[in-house]
């Protein structure tokens, strides 16, 4: 379970990051409106502005987290990104910080996907993957990719990987990876950092989570675990199993990533029971 000093840094972290994406915003509209004035009058804005941009005028929270917060949640800006889709965002006061919680994804391709959340070592992303499950976020959207790393990636509406809500969280349950030893051979040091069925968040870039999460069809383990994990899969590995034959093409980029079968995700939900199975004609 993260330490309560982590977690005030995160939270102090982020506040910062805000504070920062608010001053940029002020700064581009200070320059729109310089460009438009005469000589005279862009005199007086840039003093002003300098002023402005070194928080004179600045009525911004500070970087002391309240008391009471568990987590907070950075803008983002669909402006800079239009893939970004505007739910609001969750609370950060009297969130579950223990216990486990139980997540239900039910694809196109078989019995629901059942997932243990693990609240105590990710609250804030057991919290929002509630929050984005309460306003039917996922509901109808492609898992985009299977990687080669070897895990289905879920939960981008717009399918292009750059998706997401318009806030996004850092880290909190990224495994360390060992001390390689001198002695230890090249295969030793291949430490199974995610296994089979684990459940992980993935950001762009990295430490910038939003909505997207991995299930890992086979063991991966790297040199450098960057992946939050936020839960194991406990019921429909035999759905994941299908999936994992699927086989998969290039994407724009040249990566051979794509499902040639459409992986839809017809609901995900946090909480209650888990969905029935979907009808044989639903499966195609």
């Amino acid at each position: 379970m993260a330490s309560s000093r982590d977690r005030q840094r995160k939270l102090a972290r982020a506040k910062f990051d805000r504070q920062l994406a608010r001053r940029a915003e002020k700064e581009r509209r200070r320059r729109r409106l310089s460009a438009g004035v005469g000589i005279a009058l862009a005199v007086l804005l840039i003093a002003a502005g300098g002023a402005w941009i070194g928080g004179a005028f600045d009525g911004e929270e500070s970087t002391e987290t309240t008391a009471g917060d568990i987590c907070l949640w950075t803008p983002q800006n669909t402006t800079s990104n239009p893939d970004l889709k505007d739910v609001g965002t969750p609370p950060t006061k009297d969130l579950p910080e223990t216990g486990t919680e139980t997540m239900t994804v039910t694809t196109n391709q078989g019995a629901p996907i059942v997932t243990s959340l693990d609240v105590g070592s990710a609250p804030c992303a057991a919290a929002s993957m509630t929050y984005l499950a309460g306003k039917k976020f996922f509901d109808n959207t492609d898992c985009h990719e299977i990687t080669t790393e070897g895990a289905l990636r879920c939960g981008d509406p717009s399918g292009t990987g750059n998706g997401g809500p318009t806030y996004s969280f850092y880290d909190e349950n990224v495994p360390t990876a060992p001390e390689p030893s001198p002695s230890a051979s090249a295969a030793a040091d291949k430490t199974v950092h995610y296994p089979k069925g684990t459940v992980a968040l993935i950001g762009n870039p990295p430490g910038t989570n939003g909505s997207q999460f991995l299930i890992f069809l086979k063991d991966f383990a790297p040199a450098q675990p960057q992946y939050s994990i936020i839960g194991q899969v406990t019921g429909g590995q035999d759905t994941l199993d299908k999936i994992a034959k699927i086989t998969t093409g290039e994407n724009a980029t040249g990566d051979k990533v794509t499902p040639k079968e459409k992986i839809t995700i017809q609901s995900l939900t946090v909480g209650g029971t888990a969905s029935a199975a979907p009808s044989a004609g639903a499966q195609s």
